[in-house]
């Protein structure tokens, strides 16, 4: 493929307006200083061009990032208001300065052809631009600079570039539509106001809230972070052992590399039940089921997973901590008083993780099993079983042997607690 010369006109995360000639010229001079990781031809991030932009044929307009009311042909007469204020200064304050660069400029200040712009723009999960928005801002440019110098230091390889800018885009956006919401929800239980009114009150509450928010935000990925790394460089005797139980291949040869507990809570009767409620009740059973998921799992040093609607997908480190994990969640559903009961199924196995998500036999057959379980139980497969039965914590019941689609036979067995108080939660 032809590299752009980062030179030349450049363009960013949207479909290309039709494109100039010298836009797609050949590689560029060696020595020329246009050359990037990013920009060639054998590059992982750089794949052929018609797979990320449209033909000049079937090139669409351009979107704004962010809508705008036209520009009047001469000055306007009158004020702004108070809110296009305070919004126009908090936007300032969030980007860093006034929106002065187009992608083309913020692409060529980078050292990168508007291509492999794109590829981090898009990873990011930016919308659609023009070439001729004016929607970038210095700080912009460092940003993609920061990216781009990890894989001209080799410190990154572009895919992994790129997955990790992904990673980034998709956790901050989830993370920022919940901490608008939970602000507005606040705003208006607490001081009365309808929806649509706490949203614009919220602009000019926000400058109050950034630096504490972008602090625990810093202080909770390096907390996070060095759990990450703890869980790989000192794996927990107990789960190296349990590992090789019934399961064929060591911790190096296996194609799924971890060994984990892996479960799913479901709670009963969630789709009736969302029927005859309203907005309100609903979203506060919803945070409910989600922030007890959330307790749970980590007082007992599992990790969540996902929710998806009614489901709690969750891991941990060894089969005794996933089961004192579906035990306590099987429990603290029977005993509310609001949330319905839950199903609860809990495999050991192996799996694979990535994009933060976890797959393999062994989360199907988790999923498989919780069908099977009766509210306000919890059930193993027979390895797991065999991986708990010598600890006294746990009394084991076998259950008749269930055809399972993808696994055959099984035999499902049911998780009661046994002697000790089970996990605690302060």
């Amino acid at each position: 493929m032809n590299a752009e010369n980062v030179h030349q006109d450049i363009d960013l995360a949207a479909p290309d307006l039709p494109r100039e000639p010298e836009d797609v010229a050949g590689p560029a001079a060696p020595g020329s200083g246009a050359e990037t990781a990013f920009d060639t031809e054998a590059g992982a991030l750089i794949g052929p061009e018609a797979e990320f932009e449209p033909a000049e044929s079937e090139s669409e307009p351009a979107e704004p990032e962010f809508e705008r009311a036209p520009e009047p042909a001469t000055p306007p007469t009158g004020t702004m208001s108070a809110e296009r204020l305070a919004a126009k200064a908090l936007e300032a304050r969030l980007l860093g300065g006034e929106r002065k660069l187009r992608r083309r400029e913020v692409a060529a200040g980078a050292g990168l052809s508007l291509l492999s712009a794109r590829k981090l723009w898009r990873a990011l999960g930016f919308p659609n631009l023009g070439d001729e928005d004016v929607a970038f801002t210095e700080r912009d440019q460092s940003a993609l600079s920061t990216i781009v110098d990890l894989v001209r230091d080799g410190k990154l390889t572009e895919e992994a570039a790129i997955s990790i800018t992904r990673a980034i885009g998709q956790m901050t956006d989830r993370m920022v539509v919940w901490q608008i919401e939970a602000l507005v929800e606040d705003m208006v239980q607490e001081q009365g106001v309808p929806d649509a009114v706490a949203r614009k009150r919220l602009v000019s509450e926000l400058p109050n809230l950034i630096d504490a928010l972008e602090e625990m935000l810093v202080y909770s990925w390096r907390r996070q972070l060095n759990a990450g790394v703890q869980r790989l460089a000192v794996r927990a005797e107990a789960g190296l052992q349990s590992s090789e139980e019934g399961r064929e291949g060591d911790e190096d040869d296996s194609p799924l590399p971890l060994a984990r507990a892996v479960g799913f809570a479901d709670l009963v009767s969630y789709t009736s039940l969302s029927r005859r409620m309203n907005e309100k009740t609903l979203a506060q059973l919803v945070q409910r089921f989600e922030n007890k998921c959330a307790e749970i799992i980590s007082v007992g040093g599992g990790r969540l997973v996902k929710t998806v609607g009614d489901e709690v997908l969750y891991i941990a480190e060894t089969p005794a901590a996933g089961a004192e994990i579906s035990l306590a969640l099987c429990r603290a559903f029977t005993e509310d008083e609001i949330l319905p009961q839950a199903r609860v199924a809990m495999v050991w196995g192996r799996i694979l993780s990535r994009l933060g998500d976890i797959y393999g036999p062994t989360v199907n057959l988790a999923a498989r099993l919780t069908a099977l379980a009766d509210p306000g139980t919890v059930l193993v497969d027979s390895m797991t079983a065999a991986a708990l039965e010598q600890d006294e914590r746990f009394v084991l019941v076998p259950r008749p042997a269930e055809d399972v689609r993808g696994f055959g036979e099984i035999h499902p067995v049911q998780l009661q607690p046994g002697s000790g108080r089970g996990l605690i939660l302060d």
